[in-house]
This record gives C-alpha cells, structure tokens and sequence, in this order.
C-alpha cells in the first residue's frame, strides 16, 4: 500500500481531488484481517486528517464526511478512530492553543454517531468527555466508576473456605468421590459442578484444588479426571498455578512432596494440560544450587581419590571435625521436587518430558537417584518386552507367561532399528546406575548377543546394522560401568563376556581402555568403587604369599568380578617392582572369570606399552627388570589360564613393524612357558644330544621343562595364530627385524644392548620356528609358507632364517615323494633295503630339481663356479636328525623310564595309579624304541643319498681356497651361529665330507681356514652367537685331536684320504702322484692351530674391549674340554685372564663374573697339559718330501717364535741367505680333473689376508687393511729350552738388582733435602728422556738394518709370490692383524718383581723420607715403561720382518704345516738373540745409574750449600729480631 500524505494544499482542494484520493487510498484496508496489525501509512494517514482539522487546515464537516464515508470498509476502523483521538486529545490538552482544542472538540462531537460512545468513554479523557456531552458531569462520572470497581474487585461474591459453605463443597466431595463404575460419565459430573458453583457461590479456584485433591486420592481414574480437567478448566497457567501452590505447601512445611502430587502432576504433564515451563519455577531446589552441589560430590570423590596415594599426617580431631561437616551437609536428593516429578513422568511413561528434565540437571544427577533409576528401568523393560521374548534365545514353554505391563498405551521396540531409536537413548541416560535392575541388564546381554549372532550369520536386515554401534555404545557407557556399582556379581560377568566375545579384540580393548581411565572420573560414586577397590587390593597384596595362596586369591577374584581394570593395573605395577610375586599371583588368578581374564591380558598390553616407562636400564645396555617381569607374568597367566592371546600376538607384530624389538621378549616367554620350548645356551650337552633325535625325545630329553604337560596350551596359541593370521607374519618380521637391529637400531645404542637384541630376535624366531614347526600340520604349513625365492627376495629374509623356515617342508615332500614311489611299484613290500634307498635318493632328486631353480637366480654365476646348486640346497635342507642317531640319548631315556617303572611298583601308591603310570611308562619305551629304529633308517638312506651326489658338489673351476671361502661364507659361517644344534651340524658336515672322500674338498684347507685367525669371528659375534660358535669349535676340535691323539686312528681316518693330501707333483712317467701328510707334520699342524688360537684369544684377552673380551671368555669356556692342551699356551692364557680379573672387579662385572668362571675350569684342566714337546715333535727332521716346506716354515717359525731383536750381526744374515740359496725347491702342482693348478700351500697361504671383519667388529676397532704396516704383533710366550731361560733369568735379575740397590742408595742420601729439591727432580726427569730418546733412535737403526735383512731374504722367493684373496665377509677366516704386545717373558718379569719386593721391603727398615718414597716410585715407573717400549720395538722389528718374508707364508702347505720344528742351530741362534738383549739391557741400565748417581751427587751438593748459606741468613735475622 502506498503511502498518501494530507498536506496543506491537498486540504485546500480536497473538496476537488483530495478527499478522491483519499477514499481511493482507504479501500486497500477492506483486505486487511486486523487493523492493528496493518502497515502504518494507513495510521498515519488518518492521523494526518484529524491533525489538519485541529491545526485549522480543513474544516471539520470535510473531516467527518470523509470518515463517514470509509467507516464501513472495516470493522475495526471504529476502534482505531478512538484510539488516534485518544492521542490527539492528550497533545491538544498539552497545547496552549484554545482555538486547537475547540476544534477538536467538535471533531469529536462529529465523531459520536460515527465512533460508539462506549469506545469513546473508554479512550478519551473524562473533561473531553464533558465538553462533548457524552457525560452529565465529570465528578457523577468518577464516583459511578469507583463504586463499581469496588463492588466489582473487594466485594467477595464467591466462597472460599470450606466452612464458610461448608454445605455446597460436602456436596461437590461427594459428587467427585462417588462410584464411576455406574456409567457416570465425565459430562454430567462436570454439570453437577457447575451447578453447584452457581447455587452455594463456590469458589472455582478452590474447587480446581479439590479437584486435584480428588484426582491424588483416585489416579486409578485418569481418563474421568483428565477429561474433566479439560472440559473445566479454559486456562492452563491457572491450573499450573494451583498445582504450583500446592509444591509450595509442602516447601515451606519442609515436608516430603507426596508420591500422589508428583503422579497427578505428571499425568497432567503428559495430556498436555499444563506445561513445563511453567510448573518448572515452582520446584525447588534451583538449578544453579543441584549443579554446585553436583560438582562439589564430584570434586570431593577425586580428591578422595588423589589421597589414596598420599600419606595422610592430620590429626585425629581435625578428621572427626571433617566427618563432622560432611554430616551436616544437605543431601539434594532426598527432598529434591524435581527429581521426584521426574520419576512419576517416568512411571507414567511419560519419556519426553523426564528428558527434559534431565537436560535441565547435571549429567546423570536425575538417574543417579535410585527411585528415579528404577522407574526409567521399569519404563525399559516394557519397552523391549517384545523384542527381549523374540530374542531371548529360551524356549516357548518359558515365555508361556506373559509379563504385566504397568505402563500403559505404550508403542514399544518390536525390531532392532526400533530399538536403537527409542531404547538406547533412555540407557545412556541411565548410564552406570543401570545397576539398580540387574535383570534388565541380563535382558539386554542377551537381546545383543542374540543380534551378534544373527548378524555374523548375515540375518539381520541392512537398515537393522546400525543397531551394531548401539550396541558398543550401551557396553562403554552402560553395561561395563555398570558392572563396577554391582557387588561382585560374577554371574553378570561370564553373561557379559558371552556377549563381549563375539566382538574383536580391538573393540573389546577399547571398550576395556574407555572404561578404566575415563568413565571412573566421570560418576562420583564409580570414583568411591574405584578408591574401595584399591584399598582392599592393597590390604591383600601386603599379605600375599604362597602359604595363604587360595584365600587370597578367593578375595582378589571378588574384587576382579566388579572392577578388573583397577584392580590388574595396581597388581601389575607391584609385579614391575618386585618380581617375586609372579609365582603367588598367578596361582591366585584362579578364582577370575573369563571377562577377567580378558581385561588382563588388556591391561598387561596397556603396561608393556606405557610410553613413559623406560624399557633400558639406567646404564642403556640392559632390558629393563620391570618389562622382564612383565613377560614373565604374561607367559605364566598365558600357559595356565584362558586368556586370550590375540591382543597380545597383534601388539608384538605392530611393534615389529614400527622396528621395535623390545617387546619381543613378551613373545619368547609365552612360546617358552605354553609351547615349552625353551631357547638358552645353558643347554646340556645331554640335552644337545637330545634335540637330535625324533620329536618325542626332544620332547623327553631336549628341554628343561616337561612338554607333555603344554598340549592345552600350545593347541590354543596355535588356534589364535592360524585364527588371525599371525603365524607366518611374524616370522617374516622377525627375520626382517635382525638385520634392522643392527642397520636400523644399532647406530645409537651401546653394541652390547644390539648385541642383546639381535640374540632376542634371533632366539625367539627360532623358538616361534620350532614351535610351527611342532604344532602346524604339514599342510597348513605348506598352504602359508611362500617359496623360497620369494622368502629371500622379495620378503628379504636372510638365507639361514629362509632354509630355517622351509626345511620341514622339503623333509616332508622327499619323504612323500619316497612313499609315492615306493607305493608306484608293486612289489613295494618286498623291496629290500638297497631298492628302498634308491627310491629316497629318486625321491630327493626330484624334489631338489624345482628348488634349485629357484635357489640359482639368488646368487651371482660366479658363486656356483666352485660350490653346485645341490650341494648348497643339501647343506641347508638337511639337518642333525638326518646326519646321526643319538643312541646314547635313547638308551639314556629308556634307562630313566625302566628306572620309573621301578620306583613306581615301590611307591605305596593304589593299583590303579600304580598301572597307569607303568602303562604310560611302557608306552614311552615303546614309542622310544620305534623312533630311534625310524631316524636309523632314515639316517642310513640319507648317507647313501650323500655318497651318491658327492661326486657333483665340488666343481671347482677356480682355486680349492676360494673353493673353501664360498663354502665358509655361504655355508658354514651362517649356520653355525644359528642354533647349538646347528653348530654341532657344521662340525659334523664337514666330518662326513671328509669321510666320504668328497672329490676337491680339502679338509686340511677347510680345517686352517677355521681356526687361523679367529680374531674378527669373535669379535662379530654376539653374545649368543659366541656360545654357538664355541660349541662349533668344540666340536672341530674334537675331531682334530681325536686324529692327534693316536696314529693307528690317524691312519685309517685320515691317511689315504684327499682331504689330507698335501701336494700333488708330476712323477718321471707323467704320472701325478699325491702326497699325503704324515703323522707327525699332522702334529705340527695341530700345534700351529692352537698356536693361531691361542694368538687370537690373547689379542682379545687385551684389547681392552667389552665384546671381544666377552666372546673370548665365552668361546674358552666352550672348547675347553680340548684346548688349551699345551701347557705354555694354558700358562699364557691363565695370565691373561688372571689380569683381568683383577681389572674387572669393579669395572665390569659380568666380565669379572665371566673370568672367575673360566679360571676355575681352567685350573681344574691342567691335569690334562702337555708340554710342547709331548704334543709334537719339535727337534725331529723332516721328512725328505717335506724338506722345502720345512725350511721355509721353519725360517717363518724363527721370525714369528724368537724374542724380538734389536740388530742381527752380518754372520746371521749370510747364514740365512745361504741357507735360502741352498734350498732347492721342487715345482708342485696339484691337478684337478686333469688341469694344473698352484699348490696346496697356495690355497692355504691365504689364511692371513682373506676374510675380512663383519660390521660389529669394525665398529669396535680400526680397520686392520689400513694400519697393517704400523700395527703390532701380540703373540703368547715362546718358551726355550730351561738351561737357557735359566741363564737369562739370572742376567735380567742381576740388572735390576743393581738398577734398584743404586735407587736406593740415591733415595737414602736425600732424607735431608729442602722444598727446592723439586726443581732438580725435573731436570732429573728431562735428563731421563733424553736417555729415552737416545735409545729410540738406536731403535730405529737397528730396525732398518733388519728391513734390509727381511727385503733380500724375501727377494729369494720372489718366485712363489702370490696375491692374497678376499676376504670372507664373515669374518670367519683369518687377517695378518699383528698387535702390541704389552709383555716381555713373563717368567722373567716374575722373577725381577719378586726379587724387587724383598729388596723394598729390605730397605723399607731404614728412615725414609716423603720424597725418597716418591723418587723411588717414579724410577720404578719409569722402568717399567722402558721394558714395554724395548718389546714393543721388537716387535714392530718382527713386523717388518713378516712384511719382507710374507710372500713366503702362503708358498706351500708344508710350511704351515711344519712351522713348529726347529733345528738345534736355530736354538743356538735364539740363545744368541736372548744373551745379547740381556747384555745391552744391562749396559743401558748400570750406564742410567752411574750417570744419575754423578748428576744426582752433584746437585746435592749444590743444594747443601745453598742450605748452609740460607741458615747463617736466618741466624743473623734472628740476631737482630732480638737486638
């Protein structure tokens, strides 16, 4: 509508157009509901015309004629002209204009017919109303308008109170509670009730309140009094103000609110006849009072909670005073209105206006009330009675009785979407306090169960599936904390885990997780449970111990039914502490229930994982003991109980994949304690022996623990592993995870902690091996196991974890294969012995043909140049139970068993005991019996199949020594550090090789190349490894000296073999002939490997280096029963440990542990030593075939042997080189399979420089490739014959004598010296190092002369260099690393220490002084240095020497072989070497003390002098002070 606006100059023609206009505008309001609502123009336009007549703009008969004609367009046109006259008639009263209020006066008055006169009385003012006339008189009007309002507001008409009508309400009453059961109906009552307000003057407030009184007294009627109620009352707020009343009453009674009130208020709550809002106000307490009381609950139970671990130190009145206060304080649910209201809605079913309710308060405040609680349980259980009698799983005869619905007109759940729509909101509300109705808990299990069930079974509609999420809300928010407010209900637990099983273990986790760290500090009063919990659980962990086990554990398995998180954390935080609880807590588990046990196994996972423990110790090399006693634990509850173990495999595959492999150890104790199978390096050897044989004697005989008692418990980590698919993941990660502890881990951490860790990883993926391997069927483990290609190279998995993996499998198709051949044939039965190992070698070659193709590609082309595929694939595919029968193991077994039978029929036990076990026992022998008979035979098809491809595993296109490298490096190196049982594999392999006459092996090649040099293979071990690899020289060093010991053996085992051939030459008929070592050159080779091992296990000895020292320690203790057998290499290695001893004690005590133990056996074997002579023949001639071997090693021998030189006079060079020149070397030249090759000294010189050090060692050490000019020998004492050492013992005692008498003297004559004596001291000091230094350059001469000596005798055999070959990247062989030596002859040195100390404590009689003592104690230092730089500078003589004469080392194998003889010149020469150091030694020493006698003598002299002339000085002061 458009605006018009009544302007001067639309007055002035209105009488032309602009009263048109007007009308015109006027007619849009005939289209318009309400004028009051209208747009303003219309307003403002009549304003405007009733402003101009005023303002005198237009006349006032215009005006009236122009509303007299748009007065009918609407009917509130009338209403609207009042009040716009209303406004004007109060501003024109304001103005002082009096023309303005005349004409307004007769606007109104031509106004009167168009505007009722009542609306005009009751709008304008009564002196407007006067001068219109409307009104006689304004004073008549006023006293006519007071009386009526009076008689109208103060004048009572009706009667309130009963007694002032008592009669009409005695008849209402009696109306309201007559009998409705006649038919009466609402509509006549509520007649009745008019009638009687109109005749007795009834209040009809007061009647509403007897209506409600009447309705409290009957609630049964509801539907009569609600109708009536509807019909009575026009107003809602009237009748919510009544009832408002009413709550009020009882407030200010300080009464309880009757149940009847809440009922009747709900009910008219829920028939919408009041609303919430506004009853609301009206119940008290106020919101803002229950949230603050709420919050103080809450914050009082945390800090309840908190002082749990605080020792409290208050008084015992202040405690009274706080019991005092708590009290007093006012519990807001007692008394609390809306609560109560809350619960009536609830029980009238009336959901929605409860939940606004509960909005309006705290969180589960409202439910935490327990009538409140119940009353919405009630309203539940009717809800899902349909579905619960659908779903409950019991049969129809059960459910025949139908249960009684209080609530009626109710649309309840019939399907499961229904049920997560109108169900599951009402239990979160209900939250832990659901515990008020267990049966409604029990209802709900089973209706979940039941859709779990139909759901895995895909029975359930799609729309139905999001109930599944309901589901896990109602068990984190309802069932789980529920259970915690319930007095252990154990029933209600194993009901609950029957529904919790059938989710995954990840949800269950995390429902496990959610319950004990948040939901306990949500609900006060789980809060409380959780303090009552701790408090009992500490109360009874104090007096835990194995005599009152069963008590205990009855008391903590009550705890565990209600609150199983709580209570594990605190018991696993005590077994972290103090390991020797494990035992007496797991025997106590036995009372928990399986959702317990579930929970446990969470919270063991949740404590192995905890980010803020430490898992290293303080000093970052060990595991820590609390994550120790965790696995412990873990495997004990694992093997014993139903736990579980999914959770538990999962986490240890997550922590391998993320590259951790601490938690690994949780792994290796389940295996240990359910499967046990036991991995450790204590082994027996009995137990060794055992592992050998079948599965039942390693089940016997090859563990520590019994295996029989484990079949329940391996059977169910089997279960959970094939269940999830874990089984072959985590031998995948774990092989991955050994090499990544060293490339990954390793860099950071200190090498004996990778060291631990690569053991952990290696041992338990052996351990989990064996236990698949035990428990898997052969299919199910064919139907996971990839190839073997695919194994090494697409999962990168090491060639010894790969074969460790598949070799059960290639045992089972050979042996399949060999059946299906045999049963091929149909005389199978009657096939002899002979044909039956033609089939298994057939079998064997067709299974092998498949794998060697595959193994071939792995590997460059130039590897199977000397080593065939079959041989490798054999190596590795068969293990010691097809290499030997450990008879001795099977008697051993069968002698207990006997033994058993025996002490069975002694035992005072019933019969039927008594032959039970003797049955068992019988049945074991049996058994025994069979399997030893089995393995025989499979044994002896084995070897036949061994000697049938024998012939095709040594190619050998290249040279026997790179031949053996590739067979070390691929074969043996990684083997023998697997397993103890592998080790003991090698050695035996390389047994039957040589037992076979295996064509181009070399067993003297193979046997040099493992025990030259073991420096770097020790020190590339770990701690384990170290173990096995001792076990594997034990083992070799068995067969060796088996061979030493006796020739008659020798000869048959070894004489005519080709591993012992030594050189192969040309006849003069062109025929070659092959030479074989004879009995005594085996001897000295024998005596040069324990040389080469002692050498090595000396260096280790004093590298000063953890690891080395450790593994030495380690791999000593393993050979000892067969080295040392030569009484210097004993002594020498005693010393050594002996020093370290001492060293160690406060340093590092695992290594002094580990030398204390060594010393002891040690000291135990000296029985068993020999001297040199008695091992081999040292003076013995060599034989003539042998000579040009013996003299070069012989010359060797004497660089190596004799004590270090300082020069050689000419007469020893020109003997050497002559000797050189007169030896007349026959060319040798092996043939193989017709070619000419280098001799076998050739293969064998490589000894020195070809295997390089593994990645461990170089991280301990420097290269040895780099610093081979500048390193140092270390080498054991050599001894000579006991004339000579006697003699020189004499010489070197008779120096330091003198050396020390002439100290002494020196330190007696200085008892008298001054402060200033210091200064001389120095001079003294500098004076000695020039002395040093004089001798060093001497030193140097000397050792340039003997470079000339070492460079013209190597110019003569030139002719037999060659290049050394690469090493082994094992570093299993040999490197020419020379170190240091740090000692003279130590028979010497002990002789001199002992004579010194009776000199010292000789002289210690006399007076000394401070600075004698110090003197002497600076000499003796000063000639201890002396001594380790002389031998020290002779052996980088030596070294030279070597460097000249090391083309030489490698020329033949005689000359290793035989490098022990020596002649009775080269003795003399040794003498000759000895005398002369002893005699320049003694030159220097008594030259040091006449110079430093002179020099000293002097100076002291000197200094008396200046003391002289100082005390005169001090005497003429004095004088002088005293003047």
């Amino acid at each position: 509508m458009a605006a018009i606006r009544v302007t001067v100059e639309a007055c002035k023609n209105w009488e032309k157009n602009g009263k048109i206009e007007f009308i015109k505008f006027c007619k849009g309001i005939s289209n318009v509901s309400s004028l009051e609502t209208s747009d303003l123009p219309f307003h403002k336009a009549l304003y405007d015309l009733f402003i101009s007549v005023v303002r005198g703009h237009m006349k006032p008969d215009h005006a009236v004629s122009t509303i007299t004609e748009i007065v009918d367009f609407h009917k509130e046109l009338p209403s609207l002209l009042a009040s716009i006259l209303s406004i004007i008639d109060v501003e024109s009263s304001c103005s002082d204009d009096k023309q303005q209020r005349d004409r307004f006066l007769l606007l109104v008055s031509g106004m009167v017919g168009i505007v009722p006169d009542c609306v005009l009385k009751e709008r304008l003012d009564q002196e407007t109303l006067e001068c219109v006339g409307l009104i006689q008189s304004k004073q008549l009007f006023q006293q006519k308008y007071v009386k009526t309002k009076t008689k109208l507001y103060y004048k009572q008409q009706k009667f309130n109170l009963l007694r002032e009508e008592s009669e009409g309400y005695a008849k209402l009453m009696s109306e309201l509670n007559q009998d409705l059961s006649d038919g009466i109906g609402y509509l006549q009552v509520l007649e009745t009730i008019k009638s009687l307000i109109g005749c007795f003057d009834l209040d009809p407030n007061r009647v509403l309140d007897i209506l409600l009184e009447s309705f409290e007294c009957r609630p049964e009627n509801e539907q009569f009094f609600i109708a009536l109620f509807t019909l009575y009352m026009s107003e809602q707020k009237t009748l919510c103000h009544v009832l408002g009343f009413k709550f009020h009453f009882y407030q200010s009674a300080a009464e309880d609110s009757p149940d009847s009130l809440y009922k009747v208020a709900a009910l008219l709550l829920k028939h919408n006849l009041i609303e919430l809002d506004d009853l609301y106000p009206h119940l008290c307490p106020a919101d803002t009072s229950i949230i603050e009381y709420h919050q103080r609950i809450l914050l009082e139970a945390k800090q309840l909670a908190r002082k749990l671990s605080i020792v409290c130190v208050s008084d015992k009145a202040n405690e009274k005073d706080k019991e005092n206060d708590n009290d007093a304080k006012i519990n807001l649910q007692d008394s609390n209105q809306k609560l109560g209201l809350c619960k009536a809605l609830l029980s009238v079913g009336d959901w929605l206006h409860a939940k606004a309710i509960m909005d309006r308060l705290p969180d589960y405040f409202a439910t935490s009330h327990k009538p409140t609680a119940q009353a919405l349980c009630a309203l539940i259980h009717s809800l899902i009675e349909p579905i619960y009698r659908e779903n409950t799983g019991f049969p129809a005869a059960v459910l025949k009785r139908k249960s009684k619905d209080k609530i009626q007109n109710l649309e309840r759940a019939g399907s499961f979407l229904k049920l997560h729509e109108d169900v599951f909101p009402m239990l979160t509300y209900l939250g832990p306090h659901a515990s008020y109705d267990v049966i409604l808990l029990v209802k709900f299990i089973r209706i979940g169960k039941s859709f779990m069930i139909k759901r895995q079974e895909r029975k359930i509609k799609p729309e139905d599936d999001v109930t599944f999420y309901g589901f896990l809300t109602i068990l984190d928010e309802v069932l789980l904390p529920s259970l915690t407010l319930l007095p252990c209900n154990c029933c209600l637990s194993e009901e609950l885990w029957s529904f919790l099983k059938l989710f995954p273990y990840e949800l269950r986790y995390r429902l496990y997780g959610h319950w004990k760290n948040e939901t306990y500090t949500l609900h006060a009063k789980m809060i409380h449970a959780k303090v009552n919990c701790l408090e009992r659980a500490k109360y009874i962990m104090k007096r835990l111990s194995k005599e009152n086990v069963k008590p205990s554990g009855r008391q903590l398995g009550k705890l565990s039914h209600s609150n199983p998180g709580v209570l594990f954390e605190y018991v696993l935080s005590q077994i972290q502490k103090y390991d020797n609880f494990i035992v007496p807590v797991v025997d106590s588990l036995k009372y928990l229930t399986s959702l317990s046990y579930d929970v446990l196994a969470y919270s063991v996972v949740e404590a192995v994982a905890n980010p803020d423990r430490e898992r290293l110790k303080h000093d970052d090399t060990n595991i820590s003991l609390w994550l120790q006693s965790l696995a412990s634990f873990a495997g004990s509850v694992c093997r014993k109980y139903p736990v579980e173990l999914a959770g538990l495999m999962q986490y240890v595959a997550n922590q391998l994949k993320a590259g951790k492999s601490f938690d690994l150890l949780l792994l290796r104790e389940i295996v240990q304690k359910m499967a046990g199978i036991e991995i450790s390096e204590e082994i027996t050897d009995d137990q060794l022996e055992a592992m050998s044989g079948g599965e039942l004697l390693r089940q016997e005989g090859g563990y520590f623990a019994q295996v029989r008692n484990t079949k329940k418990s391996s059977t169910r980590l089997k279960d959970a592993l094939l269940e999830h698919d874990l089984a072959l993941s985590l031998c995948l990660l774990m092989a991955q995870q050994r090499d990544g502890v060293i490339y990954k881990e390793g860099n950071e951490r200190h090498l004996k902690l990778t060291g631990k860790l690569y053991d952990q990883c290696q041992d338990t993926l052996v351990q989990f091996g064996s236990f698949l391997s035990m428990q898997l069927s052969t299919e199910e483990f064919i139907k996971r196991l990839p190839p073997i290609n695919e194994l090494i190279g697409v999962y990168h998995v090491p060639q010894d974890a790969a074969f460790f993996l598949c070799r059960p499998l290639y045992s089972y198709r050979v042996n399949t294969k060999f059946e299906e051949l045999k049963k091929a044939e149909k005389s199978s039965k009657q096939f002899s012995s002979q044909q039956k190992t033609q089939k298994y070698v057939e079998a064997s070659s067709l299974v092998m043909e498949p794998v060697i193709e595959l193994i071939r590609p792995l590997y460059p082309a130039k590897v199977w140049d000397d080593l065939s595929t079959p041989f490798y694939f054999t190596f590795w595919a068969l293990c010691m139970y097809d290499l030997h029968v450990p008879r001795t193991a099977y008697e051993k077994q069968i002698q207990q068993l006997k033994a058993q039978i025996v002490a069975i029929d002694e035992n005072d036990l019933p019969q039927s005991k008594k032959k039970k076990d003797k049955e068992r026992c019988t049945s074991l022998i049996e058994k025994l019996m069979d399997e030893e008979k089995k393995q025989s035979d499979h044994v002896q098809r084995v070897m036949a199949r061994l000697k049938h491809d024998k012939d095709s595993w040594f190619l050998c296109r290249s040279t026997k020594n790179e031949m053996i490298t590739q067979f070390l490096q691929l074969c043996i190196f990684p083997r023998c550090c697997l397993t103890a049982s592998d080790a003991l594999y090698c050695a035996k392999f390389i047994y039957i090789l040589h037992e076979q006459k295996t064509p181009n092996f070399s067993t003297l090649i193979c046997c040099d190349r493992i025990f030259c040099d073991i420096t770097y293979t020790v020190t590339s071990c770990t701690e384990n490894e170290a173990h096995r690899y001792g076990r594997f020289l034990c083992a070799a060093l068995e067969t060796i000296l088996k061979w030493h010991s006796d020739k008659v053996t020798y000869e048959k085992e070894c004489a005519n073999y080709p591993g012992f051939v030594s050189v192969i030459r040309k006849g003069s008929d062109n025929i070659n002939k092959a030479d074989q070592l004879d009995y005594e050159n085996y001897r000295h080779v024998c005596h040069k490997w324990h040389f080469r091992i002692t050498k090595a296990m000396v260096a280790c000895l004093e590298s000063r280096n953890y690891i080395q020292i450790r593994n030495s320690l380690i791999i000593l203790t393993k050979i000892l029963p067969y080295y040392p057998r030569i009484m210097q290499f004993g002594q020498a290695l005693e010393r050594r440990v002996n020093r370290i001893r001492q060293e160690e004690k406060e340093k590092r005590p695992d290594i002094y542990a580990l030398a204390m133990g060594y010393s002891g056996q040690l000291k135990n074997k000296k029985s068993m030593w020999v001297p040199e002579h008695e091992f081999h023949i040292k003076n013995k001639e060599a034989p003539k075939n042998q000579t040009k071997s013996t003299s070069h090693s012989s010359k060797h021998d004497i660089s190596r042997k004799s004590m270090e030189n300082k020069t050689r006079d000419g007469k020893e060079i020109k003997e050497i080189k002559k000797e050189k020149n007169d030896k007349k070397v026959d060319k040798i030249e092996p043939v193989v399979e017709g070619r000419s090759k280098p001799n076998l000294a050739a293969d064998l010189k490589k000894n020195d420089f070809d295997k390089k050090p593994s990645v461990s060692a170089l991280k301990e050490e420097r290269n040895p490739l780099k610093e081979r000019g500048t390193s140092k020998e270390r080498s054991p004492e050599k001894n000579s014959d006991k004339e000579n050492r006697h003699k020189e013992e004499k010489r070197h005692s008779k120096s330091h004598e003198e050396k020390i008498v002439t100290k002494e003297r020196l330190s007696g004559s200085k008892e008298k010296t001054t402060s200033k004596e210091k200064s001389e001291e120095k001079k003294l000091r500098k004076q000695e190092k020039d002395d040093e230094k004089y001798e060093e350059k001497k030193i140097k001469e000397s050792y340039y002369k003997e470079k000339d000596i070492g460079s013209s005798g190597s110019s003569s055999s030139s002719r037999y260099n060659e290049k050394p070959s690469t090493m082994v990247a094992s570093g299993g062989g040999s490197c020419n690393q020379h170190r240091r030596s740090a000692e003279t002859s130590p028979k010497h040195a002990d002789d001199r220490e002992a004579k010194r100390r009776k000199l010292e404590s000789a002289s210690s009689t006399s007076t000394k002084s401070p600075s004698s003592e110090k003197e002497r104690e600076y000499y003796e230092e000063k000639k201890k240095e002396k001594k380790r730089d002389i031998s020290s500078d002779r052996s980088s003589v030596e070294v030279k020497k070597r460097k000249g004469n090391s083309k030489l080392n490698g020329e033949s194998v005689e000359l290793q072989l035989s490098s022990s003889s020596m002649s009775k010149e080269e003795h003399r020469r040794q003498e000759k070497q000895f005398s002369k150091h002893d005699s320049s030694e003694k030159e220097r020493s008594k030259r040091e003390s006449r110079s430093g006698e002179d020099e000293y003598r002097e100076k002291v002299k000197d200094k008396e002098k200046e003391r002289v002339k100082r005390a005169d000085k001090e005497k003429v002061s004095s004088k002088k002070l005293k003047k």
